[in-house]
């Protein structure tokens, strides 16, 4: 009787330690994009599923992905920052920091190209380099692989996003970047100037909130357009706020961070860096790729008096040979109280992006 009691024990515990009886049920995603924004182009290989979303976004904040199991996605682009880092640069898991600062997670979907030197061409090439970073996760990507596959939980949910049992890293890459592709920002008061000046029809609760926006924020944004006053457009316009190039801005004479150049051993991309959006610009600090700049004053003082020229200095920079735009106090204020309106609070503040731990 002993003997049958334990037979069946055994039976019992192994078959609970197995992968539950899930089905591959992938369901389409229901991506809702702003009216205003472009198309996003989702790989065919890597399709938007409900399945594949919520794994992403368990993945995002799974410490497993970290040699020591103390870090996580999140540890570096912080919900309650916009997804950025308040850091000048990240502290990996044994200390160690980099020279750059991380970029804020925001409509990566729309993006042509990754990192502030563009060496990813897709979201999920991108998505690879910071797990087996030896100054960010650390860990070995077969090491964080054999973790999730020792959790029967992970198990089912690679099964049920990408009917996978022998699932590996380029999964937890797709996966990730299928939640990334859904964190959209296109609801600020920014939109409703942007969607006003274009002619595009607001809603009941837009109509509202144009009402209520101030004389200074317009003419704030009339000077950030204006090609004789803060010229910003040329590489922050649209409805991402954010040109797709690589620019050198003016930052530095002599460069210790090649920029885009370390990529293409071309010259003439020394100290060129990946513009990024101005999307909840407030809420991203510091600023610039090495963080250099901890307020928004700072930044627009470097535009409108502290331009350094180079060979390789944007030629969009049109007041380059005086130092910037030179803006007085007052225009400088306009141009802040207008950045402020890229703050979209639906977003930082949307349970879908959250910890699914923390429910």
């Amino acid at each position: 009787m002993l003997r049958l009691i334990f037979i069946s024990s055994l039976v019992f515990f192994i078959y609970s330690c197995k992968k539950d009886k899930v089905s591959y049920t992938a369901t389409p995603y229901d991506l809702n994009e702003p009216a205003h924004f472009p198309k996003m182009v989702i790989p065919e290989n890597n399709p938007l599923t409900v399945e594949g979303v919520a794994l992403g976004r368990r993945l995002f904040y799974e410490e497993k992905l970290s040699g020591d199991n103390t870090m996580n996605c999140a540890s570096c682009h912080a919900p309650n920052a916009a997804f950025s880092d308040p850091n000048q640069f990240s502290t990996g898991i044994q200390g160690m920091q980099g020279s750059r600062n991380s970029m804020a997670l925001v409509n990566l979907g729309y993006q042509n190209f990754f990192l502030w030197d563009g060496r990813a061409a897709t979201l999920e090439e991108q998505i690879l380099d910071p797990v087996s970073n030896p100054i960010e996760l650390h860990e070995d990507w077969k090491n964080a692989v054999v973790e999730l596959k020792n959790d029967i939980g992970y198990k089912n949910l690679f099964y049920k996003a990408f009917g996978e049992e022998d699932f590996d890293s380029s999964h937890v890459s797709m996966a990730i970047a299928q939640f990334l592709r859904t964190m959209i920002s296109g609801e600020s008061k920014y939109d409703i100037m942007y969607k006003f000046e274009n002619g595009i029809e607001l809603t009941a609760s837009e109509e509202v909130i144009w009402q209520n926006i101030s004389s200074e924020e317009w003419a704030g944004f009339d000077l950030f357009k204006s090609l004789n006053g803060a010229d910003c457009i040329h590489c922050h316009s649209g409805p991402l706020a954010q040109v797709q190039k690589f620019s050198n801005n003016g930052l530095d004479g002599v460069f210790t961070d090649l920029g885009r150049e370390a990529i293409t051993g071309n010259v003439n991309d020394r100290g060129k860096f990946k513009v990024p959006t101005l999307r909840n610009i407030a809420l991203t600090g510091p600023y610039m790729h090495d963080g250099r700049f901890a307020t928004l004053d700072e930044v627009i003082d470097h535009y409108s008096s502290g331009i350094i020229q180079s060979p390789t200095l944007d030629p969009l920079i049109e007041f380059a040979s005086q130092g910037g735009v030179q803006l007085d106090d007052f225009e400088k204020g306009l141009i802040k109280q207008f950045l402020n309106t890229l703050t979209d609070y639906n977003f930082i503040n949307n349970p879908a992006f959250s910890d699914p731990n923390e429910e």
